[in-house]
């Protein structure tokens, strides 16, 4: 396959803006009116000028290279900041880069933020033929379209209405619908998708994948949705603080971000603050490492726990919660009891075999007790881990608004009669 998007040493930074002057009288105001000529030469000339670095230099992007391959799905994930959008708007010619170089070969449609490409004052019908026209196209090219367009978007009703009249989603829906189907070679989608419902969001994934694999097209995909990253993009990159980390196959890439990421929202060691010497049992400490490969891990407890008096039948619980705080499930370590608790201090390791748990953050609490349901504690909440893949494409996740549940045990078509 020949390389249609060829990216060498790209970098872009950017100036931050000078603070303005505050009048606090109407005699400054005057003055600062009476000066605005020559404080806005000044400062397009510190604005324009790069020479020597400083706290005002920022680079969203810095010496950046990869390619991409006629009809690949290159998934492009980073945190927040990481310079994936100024990314895209370079490639979509919407932003020049300071330095370094590009080649792209073939027409490109973009879907970078709500309302990109549309004219406020015109239909959804005029816009659609105003992108198609960008793009090159004929009118009698976009009419045999325009059925196709309309339908998939969803806004039918609505399309004779100028878009400034529009919600969010219904903008999002109509640019995306507009992307796909003008037949660019090459379409660019940002995290924008997130604005639209669950069953859009699945639509358009499905059409992403199906202009790939079925029509040749090449796909940029961002998103910080990383089962669909893996489900749609054969190849990912990965963007930190505007630099290039890493690039290669999707579930590496993933795995290597969620690696380098996960300490910033997720916990997987907990400790006491204070130990109490009235208290009969109490846990010290809690940490977990992962063993395996997503979505099938399994997780290592180690607990390490004080007891200051004797308990024959004490045994332990470990509590799964959704991020939202629903219990999915509780597991009871065996043997059961699981060891005599003697007046000093234990350290356990549990091994808890995860179930098809669909993607999403679920937090951890720990309980101790006895048969006869005798709490002697519990620490709710006190570490969480994160599902990344599902082994069915496209499955809704816990925040999605319709709720499919938690589980996704796989299951086989074995007759069809």
């Amino acid at each position: 396959m020949s390389t249609v998007i060829r990216v060498e040493n790209l970098s872009k930074r950017y100036r931050l803006g000078l603070k303005e002057n505050q009048s606090n009288t109407l005699f400054e105001q005057i003055g600062n009116v009476l000066k605005s000529p020559w404080v806005n030469f000044k400062r397009l000339r510190e604005l324009s000028r790069f020479g020597l670095e400083d706290d005002s230099v920022f680079w969203a992007l810095k010496e950046i290279s990869f390619e991409v391959k006629e009809g690949e799905v290159l998934g492009i994930i980073g945190r927040n900041g990481a310079g994936k959008s100024t990314l895209l708007k370079i490639l979509s010619q919407i932003t020049e880069p300071t330095s370094g170089k590009i080649e792209i070969k073939g027409r490109v449609a973009s879907l970078l933020e709500v309302g990109t490409g549309f004219h406020p004052e015109l239909s959804g019908r005029d816009n659609i033929y105003m992108n198609g026209t960008i793009l090159g196209m004929t009118r009698r090219e976009i009419d045999s379209k325009l059925d196709e367009i309309i339908d998939f978007s969803g806004v039918e009703k609505f399309i004779d209405t100028p878009v400034k009249f529009y919600s969010s989603g219904m903008k999002v829906r109509l640019g995306f619908s507009v992307a796909a189907h003008l037949d660019p070679e090459i379409l660019i989608i940002d995290e924008v998708l997130a604005v639209g419902d669950y069953e859009f969001q699945k639509k358009c994934l499905g059409k992403m994948e199906d202009v790939s694999k079925n029509q040749g097209r090449t796909v940029l995909f961002v998103s910080h949705n990383m089962s669909a990253v893996q489900n749609l993009c054969s190849r990912a990159i990965f963007l930190d603080q505007g630099q290039l980390i890493a690039s290669g196959e999707t579930g590496e890439i993933v795995d290597s971000y969620l690696n380098r990421v996960s300490n910033s929202y997720l916990k997987n060691f907990w400790e006491l603050n204070n130990s109490s010497v009235d208290k009969k049992f109490e846990f010290l400490r809690v940490s977990y490492s992962l063993e395996g490969k997503q979505p099938n891990y399994n997780i290592i407890f180690e607990i390490r726990c004080l007891s200051n008096s004797h308990h024959e039948d004490a045994f332990l619980a470990i509590d799964v919660s959704s991020w939202d705080g629903t219990k999915i499930f509780q597991s009871i370590p065996e043997p059961k009891p699981l060891l005599k608790f003697s007046p000093k201090a234990s350290v356990l390791q549990v091994q808890l075999d995860l179930p098809a748990l669909i993607p999403g953050i679920y937090k951890v609490s720990i309980w101790a007790g006895t048969d006869y349901s005798k709490t002697l504690d519990w620490q709710k909440d006190i570490i969480s881990f994160e599902i990344v893949s599902s082994p069915i494409k496209f499955r809704s996740t816990p925040h999605s608004p319709i709720n499919n549940g938690y589980f996704c045990p796989p299951s086989t078509l074995l007759k069809i009669s």
